[in-house]
């Protein structure tokens, strides 16, 4: 097949479908992983007893478990048990809940670098350990966080190729599917390769220009 041909007709067409299936992989995931992630944080942290073993043991479950067989849990393994989700909603679920766990330790690691002294001086004009926590503690935790979840967030573009191994046909699955059918790998995965090596720069690009923004002055993140 003429080369051209095969690129504008076929393989740009494709890849463009999986490019939109990958975006809106990630667009849902990234939101609820963090969110979820700060819950996971402040529930280690400042938890009792029970809460904080809890949130350490999801931690230690979803760091330890791969994702790809988190993945084929959800998919292949829930219907045994009368739960059966579509594939999309599937690879959503796994990617938020490994992603909240590796967010989680960030925020963690964040929180951990504010002084105590700042806690003590909250508390001492009158303010509830709560809106300490909500004034004074998450929001400076969130922005010392920013290089550590830009890199998660960076993983989760790569990490959502992924999805096709339970058929939800992203952007490696498009690829993949194009390949096998005109016999054109090098060719096909080439330009997907490109194609998620402009996503993580355009995506390195903002994370820059969010550390600029978020930083605050006189402090290194």
């Amino acid at each position: 097949m003429d080369p051209t041909l095969f690129l504008t007709q076929i393989l740009v067409p494709a890849l463009w479908q999986g490019l939109i299936v990958t975006v809106e992989l990630v667009a849902l995931t990234a939101p609820f992983g963090l969110l979820l992630g700060i819950g996971i944080a402040l529930g280690r942290q400042y938890g009792g007893k029970g809460l904080s073993s809890a949130c350490a043991g999801y931690i230690i479950f979803f760091k330890g478990c791969p994702l790809i067989l988190l993945l084929f849990m959800l998919y292949f393994g829930l219907p045994s048990i009368g739960i059966t989700l579509p594939a999309f909603t599937a690879a959503v679920l796994g990617f938020i809940l490994c992603n909240a766990a590796y967010n989680s330790e960030y925020i963690r690691g964040a929180i951990l670098s504010i002084k105590d002294g700042q806690i003590t001086a909250a508390q001492a004009l009158g303010m509830t350990r709560w809106q300490t926590i909500e004034s004074i503690v998450l929001p400076q935790a969130i922005r010392r966080a920013v290089p550590g979840l830009s890199n998660e967030f960076i993983y989760l573009i790569k990490y959502s190729s992924l999805a096709y191994m339970i058929t939800v046909i992203e952007l490696s699955g498009e690829a993949k599917i194009v390949a096998t059918k005109y016999f054109m790998y090098s060719e096909a995965f080439l330009a997907v390769g490109i194609v998620y090596l402009a996503l993580v720069t355009l995506t390195t690009y903002a994370v820059h220009l969010l550390e600029k923004k978020t930083a605050i002055p006189g402090m290194s993140q």
